[in-house]
């Protein structure tokens, strides 16, 4: 490819795809760049074009997960937008990641390597939780300058928010002892988080359910 030429994003998103679905599939180890590039419908010379080596397309991968679920868009909120729908959004955006197959798939291979390998640990925090965390932490920011919550340690507040929502729910689904929890209670559950951290951090004015 020359200097400066366009890369075909059309074969990116056709690498991201697949890279997606083999590291969910068959973890980091048992999934090759030939496989990645095989699935693709590219060459492997493709592959590394775009991402350099399979640390970096690991990262991305994981990186354009979140992404579908959780757009960095969501943590930026229009003006005028209530405060509790927006975390709803942001709430449900988190809730349907941790529990699609692909993210359980590779929170499973995580568990499973911990102690083992700490490199491969660290780009899948970075990539996933941290840039999540970093989201919310923005977001909550706008809003103490804005005068609707008030948070004196965002950081462990945002750690607080997306733990309260994994709940019991998503350990039983990562140990295989529950099946898919029916939508009616996952709005529940949702519903009560947020209706928690407003009461635990919103001016009064927010902490009324809308």
């Amino acid at each position: 490819m020359a200097p400066g030429r366009p890369k075909d994003l059309g074969k990116r998103d056709a690498i991201l795809a697949a890279a997606k679905q083999l590291f969910a599939t068959h973890g980091f180890d048992g999934t090759s760049m030939d496989a990645i590039a095989q699935t693709a419908g590219v060459s492997k010379l493709t592959v590394y074009s775009h991402f350099g080596d399979k640390d970096a397309l690991f990262k991305a991968a994981v990186a354009a997960k979140c992404e579908e679920q959780m757009p960095a868009a969501m943590f930026r909120v229009p003006a005028g937008t209530p405060l509790r729908d927006a975390l709803l959004a942001i709430a449900r955006g988190f809730h349907g990641l941790i529990h699609s197959p692909e993210s359980l798939s590779l929170h499973r291979m995580m568990i499973a390597n911990a102690g083992q390998d700490a490199h491969l640990a660290e780009l899948f925090f970075e990539a996933g939780p941290r840039m999540t965390l970093d989201g919310f932490e923005r977001f909550l920011d706008e809003a103490i300058a804005a005068g609707q919550l008030d948070v004196p340690d965002p950081v462990r507040a945002s750690q607080h928010f997306f733990c309260l929502l994994k709940g019991i729910g998503h350990l039983k689904l990562l140990c295989g002892c529950q099946k898919p929890v029916p939508r009616k209670e996952v709005a529940a559950h949702i519903d009560s988080v947020v209706d928690m951290f407003l009461r635990a951090y919103g001016r009064p004015a927010q902490r009324k359910r809308g």
